[in-house]
């Protein structure tokens, strides 16, 4: 298999993160260069049709995209350590905390920093600045929603480390971009818990 990643990206970091949590480091990973607009290209596309990584080309030259399907895929085949519920009921919720980290604190972060960085004009065209001002602001209704729920539980989907704390670690490291750090704005158990993410060897990709 080939997986198909951009350096820097939040969404081919999960997935890169997701493999090495489960301990899979022979896998090749091609990188793609997004800023030349690579991902665009008609090769590319071939393999990915509405130009995105990551990308997860198999061994019979079928090809997933999407993270979470991707990250499923992989679990399935190598089911230890379980990142994504041991039963119907866990991955329920699981997937519910990863959804909504995915969609109502990921996807605004991206919105701000793809529409207010200038570094990624060439990504984004057109940027509208007030848009994506407004987006980084809506975020931080979940930053406090996550920060209350690290107050009472060590991981993002209760009580051990799952694809959850994956997204969420991978986001925050993205909010970066857009100057924001969760301790200076006052949400001491998000950065307590972003922290101790930090320290992983996986957060290390």
């Amino acid at each position: 298999m080939k997986l198909y990643i951009s350096p820097r990206a939040p969404n081919p970091r999960r997935v890169q993160m997701f493999l090495a949590e489960k301990g899979i480091n022979d896998l090749e990973q091609i990188p793609v260069d997004l800023n030349s607009g690579e991902h665009r290209s008609e090769s590319y596309r071939s393999k990915s049709p509405l130009a995105k990584v990551p990308a997860l080309e198999l061994d019979d030259g079928r090809v997933l995209t999407e993270t979470r399907a991707i990250c499923t895929y992989i679990e399935g085949l190598y089911p230890e350590p379980n990142l994504m519920g041991i039963d119907a009921t866990e991955r329920a919720f699981i997937e519910m905390a990863d959804r909504r980290v995915e969609w109502y604190f990921m996807l605004p972060i991206a919105n701000c920093v793809r529409h207010t960085h200038p570094g990624l004009a060439t990504l984004e065209q057109p940027q509208f600045a007030d848009f994506g001002a407004s987006q980084g602001e809506k975020m931080l209704g979940t930053a406090q929603w996550l920060d209350g729920e690290l107050a009472k539980q060590p991981w993002v989907a209760g009580d051990r480390f799952t694809i959850a704390d994956i997204t969420a670690f991978c986001t925050l490291e993205f909010a970066k971009l857009m100057r924001f750090k969760a301790g200076e704005a006052g949400f001491v158990h998000l950065q307590a818990w972003r922290d101790k993410m930090a320290g992983r060897p996986s957060a290390q990709i």
